[in-house]
């Protein structure tokens, strides 16, 4: 896999939705789990239901400029971040509580949202790009047909 396949304009059009998505989900979820002390699970799962619902619409026109309208997309849109969440949080939390085991829950938990973020990050960018809004290249196809020898 070539990196400049990966890093290229829609990598940094990826990147500024995800700013907007951070803004918003991040508010909430700090703002549920210290203000309204709902917990890890919801806070942190507030954050992706109302920031996937904004990053599906921006990625999908603005970021991967796909214009697919399927149930089967919409599928694939909620099966990645819902693994990708959970892989990232549940990761994410065993992991604060072992390295900062002196420390309270509260900071624990607020690093590990924080190490949660920063982990479903990478894993979402790659499953939507390569997965959910795959572009179908027509040009790869053809490079990879034989050649037709006619005399």
């Amino acid at each position: 896999m070539n990196i400049k396949k990966i890093v290229d304009i829609t990598a940094l059009k990826f990147v500024l939705v995800g700013v907007v998505n951070t803004l918003v989900g991040t508010g909430v979820m700090f703002l549920l789990y210290n203000v309204f002390h709902t917990g890890y699970w919801i806070a942190s799962a507030s954050n992706y239901i109302v920031g996937s619902i904004v990053s599906y619409f921006l990625n999908k026109y603005f970021t991967f400029q796909n214009r697919e309208r399927s149930w089967q997309q919409i599928v694939k849109f909620i099966v990645n971040i819902s693994l990708c969440y959970l892989i990232a949080y549940g990761l994410a939390r065993p992991l604060a509580r072992w390295v900062l085991q002196g420390f309270s829950t509260a900071i624990q938990e607020n690093i590990a949202m924080l190490v949660g973020m920063g982990l479903f990050i990478v894993l979402n960018y790659f499953g939507q790009r390569f997965l959910v809004f795959k572009k179908k290249d027509a040009a790869a196809d053809t490079e990879t047909e034989e050649p037709t020898d006619q005399k």
